[in-house]
């Protein structure tokens, strides 16, 4: 598949993992997909605020990635995701649940520890931060969406309309800033 992303498109790739690594997260996610993108300029004819969408993935992550639509199911059960996340905040520090998970240690990296090599993978650039399921599915439904607009080749365009076709976090944060489906096909597309 990888063979058919163009240029741009591999940079996102690149550019997601690259991210992941900066923020010290476990894994590579939609949200990687999305700030390597908005890193590119890809978004930028859509008219997006780079600082303004951060911020939001800024906010998301700090309510534990919780959606605006899992922030309304407790509501209706009467949970306040406001307060509880000021409460952990409280407890345990600001921003305590944006923080990553700790990176787990595995066999293979405490024998080449021990052995005195470094943990860093063949490809360079430090440890190997495996994609979550989530970002897989953005990167196949990238493919499904080329071969469904006969397109011979995965860009920028496809990654960033598979991310919005996905719900959770980044394309609400999207929504939220004008950004749809039908607006980024129009706009990128011509």
């Amino acid at each position: 598949m990888f063979e058919r992303f163009t240029r741009d498109a591999r940079s996102t790739v690149t550019g997601a993992v690259t991210e992941a690594r900066r923020s010290g997260a476990a894994t590579v996610t939609e949200e990687h997909l999305l700030l390597s993108l908005l890193a590119l300029g890809a978004l930028d004819p859509l008219g997006v605020d780079r600082a303004a969408v951060t911020a939001d993935l800024t906010a998301a992550r700090r309510r534990g990635g919780m959606s605006r639509a899992d922030e309304e199911a407790l509501a209706g059960l009467g949970i306040d995701l406001t307060e509880i996340v000021s409460r952990v905040e409280e407890t345990h520090g600001e921003g305590v649940l944006a923080t990553p998970a700790p990176r787990r240690r595995t066999l293979g990296g405490s024998i080449r520890s021990a052995l005195g090599r470094a943990g860093t993978d063949d490809r360079g650039g430090g440890h190997h931060v495996p994609f979550t399921a989530g970002a897989k599915k953005v990167l196949e439904q990238s493919l499904r969406i080329a071969l469904g607009r006969k397109d011979k080749h995965i860009g920028t365009l496809h990654l960033l309309l598979a991310l919005l076709s996905r719900p959770g976090t980044v394309s609400e944060v999207l929504s939220d800033h004008g950004v749809s489906y039908s607006t980024t096909e129009s706009t990128l597309a011509a």
